[in-house]
């Protein structure tokens, strides 16, 4: 009987094919945008699990503001990269703090310890053009993910006290400005016009994409001070953006972070009841975090998308009660030979179902396409992730709307009186 009165259904609706394709078509929609928003945003932040996981293990971060554990964002007052920036103890991460958290001992449960300071520029080298990303830090840093390299060397620390001129290029930096290949170790390239020699290049580790960390080019950080960014604070102190920090293995995340919130707290004068001018946080916290953003918003933009599941289901009850209209005379005759009241209300309730499930299976189809589309123009920064969570969350809202917009055709069908039905015209 089923099955029967799904091939019913299907004939009623095949009848008037661009009528029904009309009908499907809020489904399809909603269910699109579902789907390539979800697949988008697990996308995302995969891409940016992955960017922080190609850091390195057991990394902790040490940021020069700090953070408010329950909304993850930063505390206002901290204006340490700015004009205003207030004067009395260190309201910021500054070089001599990094220097010394390097010192043997200081830190017993730390692995490497790596000040980073950033800039942007525009490297040359020929005719091959690049906006690039600077990353100036110290020797260590290439052990905090055991950094292959491709050619040459890292920088080395005599580089740093000295204030060389050197560059180790990203993978993706080096195709850029080499799209040749070869070996670039030796030659010069100009980043804002100044002259620097390529000493290295690392392996592709992130995607090898446009703003990965691939696409970086990295100097030792005294060199980037002088060059690209010489931030101090308002008593002069050079500043840098972060320390990063590498547990000597898992079980010792959470005393380093410990002792490096010592460590700070004292240099910085910090009074036992005041709060950190600083934060401290390891990299599954930080995770942990920006997942739950995203996955906020990425269920805030799949909610608003899901109202043109409404739409569609609206506009399936009203093709339906133009269908039960339609077809009166029918349900008189089919009652009248004895067709049961539930018989009717099914064929009815199986036709928008059937509607909707088209609408969902096209719309799941359209979805991923518009997710690898998408995904393809960003030239690979990130990829569309599709998972059965989300197959199923559109499989599940199609059957929903079905049901629940197509009962109340269904059952106004069902409660026709046959002699009625039979007399209408």
């Amino acid at each position: 009987m089923f099955l029967e009165n799904i091939k019913v259904a299907l004939r009623a609706l095949t009848a008037n094919k661009l009528r029904s394709i009309l009908t499907t078509l809020g489904i399809i929609i909603g269910v699109t945008s579902v789907i390539a928003l979800m697949s988008l945003g697990n996308g995302v932040q995969e891409f940016v699990t992955r960017q922080f996981e190609g850091q390195g293990a057991n990394l902790v971060f040490i940021f020069p503001a700090r953070i408010d554990n329950k909304s993850g964002t930063n505390r206002t007052g901290f204006q340490a990269f700015g004009p205003g920036a207030r004067s009395g103890t260190a309201l910021s991460l500054t070089q001599a703090d990094a220097d010394y958290m390097r010192r043997p001992g200081v830190l017993p449960d730390a692995r490497v310890v790596a000040p980073v300071l950033s800039g942007n520029g525009k490297a040359v080298n020929g005719l091959s053009k690049h906006d690039v990303r600077i990353r100036g830090t110290v020797p260590e840093y290439q052990y905090l993910s055991e950094t292959p390299m491709r050619y040459g060397d890292y920088i080395v620390e005599s580089q740093l006290q000295s204030r060389a001129r050197v560059a180790v290029l990203g993978s993706y930096a080096y195709k850029s400005l080499f799209p040749d290949g070869g070996d670039p170790v030796g030659s010069e390239i100009k980043i804002n016009n100044i002259s620097f020699s390529v000493v290295g290049v690392i392996k592709a580790r992130n995607g090898d994409t446009e703003g990965s960390d691939d696409d970086v080019v990295i100097m030792p950080i005294s060199t980037v001070r002088d060059k690209f960014s010489p931030l101090r604070n308002t008593k002069g102190q050079p500043l840098v953006n972060i320390i990063l920090l590498q547990a000597a293995d898992r079980e010792r995340i959470d005393a380093l972070m410990q002792q490096a919130t010592e460590v700070l707290r004292q240099r910085h004068g910090i009074q036992f009841q005041n709060e950190d001018d600083f934060s401290v946080a390891s990299q599954r916290d930080i995770l942990a975090t920006i997942g739950q953003v995203l996955n906020a918003i990425t269920i805030f933009l799949a909610a608003i998308a899901g109202i043109s599941l409404f739409v569609g289901g609206i506009g399936i009850m009203n093709i339906m009660l133009v269908s039960v209209t339609e077809r009166t005379r029918e349900i008189g005759l089919r009652k009248a030979i004895g067709a049961p009241r539930r018989m009717i209300l099914a064929q009815f309730l199986i036709e928008a179902v059937v509607l909707s499930m088209i609408g969902g299976v096209i719309g799941i189809v359209f979805g991923v396409g518009v997710a690898w589309a998408v995904a393809a123009i960003s030239n690979g920064q990130f990829t569309a992730v599709v998972t059965p969570d989300a197959i199923g969350l559109a499989v599940g809202f199609s059957l929903f709307v079905g049901i629940v917009f197509g009962v109340y055709p269904a059952g106004r069908a069902a409660r026709l009186s046959p002699i009625e039905a039979l007399r209408f015209e």
